[in-house]
């Protein structure tokens, strides 16, 4: 299955949360909670079957971090063999992504902007050029913005104006276009409203 590319607000309301952070989806949710389509409102207050709630989080995950479905198995089936909470795990791998650290720091508007800029070429890792939106960083690596792109008006405009705080295992340094990444983060320093858990039932059917 390819990359979400239709209407994020759609996504939006039938998931219930803002999943690529923009303001139209905020809009849409604070005037329509409810799902889309002729019986979205019927729809909020039916019982949910434990299958589609599950199937739900598991989209909400997906969109939420931009991955494919087929990107998405994959690194749940990494996250099953590593040692640990297998939900835990799958959140960690997430949050380490390229483009998730510039979302993070501020860099990017929203995770699908921050794939972008990664993909065309303006952030560095340990002073080489990465491209790769999915490459998982490392404790003790050091993510920048390349001097060349440092006045590309969206990334000005980003760090002026967006003034993001960072999550305490990235540290942000010079003058904002360079962050380290200090630890791996822990499931309590991952603020997204997912249910890792009900995505660990759903594929261990």
């Amino acid at each position: 299955m390819s990359r979400y590319t239709g209407p994020k607000a759609r996504v939006s309301r039938r998931l219930g949360t803002n999943i690529f952070g923009t303001k139209g989806e905020a809009t849409a949710l604070d005037k329509r909670p409810y799902p889309p389509g002729e019986h979205g409102r019927s729809r909020r207050r039916t019982t949910t079957s434990e299958y589609l709630l599950q199937l739900q989080e598991k989209q909400k995950a997906r969109f939420t971090y931009g991955l494919t479905e087929r990107q998405f198995r994959n690194l749940y089936a990494e996250a099953s063999r590593r040692t640990g909470v297998t939900g835990e795990n799958m959140l960690t791998y997430l949050e380490l992504r390229l483009d998730n650290i510039v979302y993070r720091t501020g860099w990017a508007a929203t995770r699908p902007q921050a794939r972008q800029f990664v993909l065309h070429g303006h952030l560095s890792v340990n002073g080489r050029r990465v491209s790769v939106p999915s490459y998982r960083v490392a404790a003790g690596d050091e993510i920048a913005v390349k001097e060349q792109s440092r006045a590309n008006a969206a990334f000005q405009w980003n760090v002026d104006v967006l003034d993001r705080v960072p999550p305490v295992w990235l540290e942000v340094v010079e003058d904002g276009w360079a962050a380290n990444v200090l630890s791996v983060p822990s499931r309590e320093q991952i603020d997204v409203p997912i249910r890792e858990q009900l995505i660990v039932e759903l594929y261990s059917k």
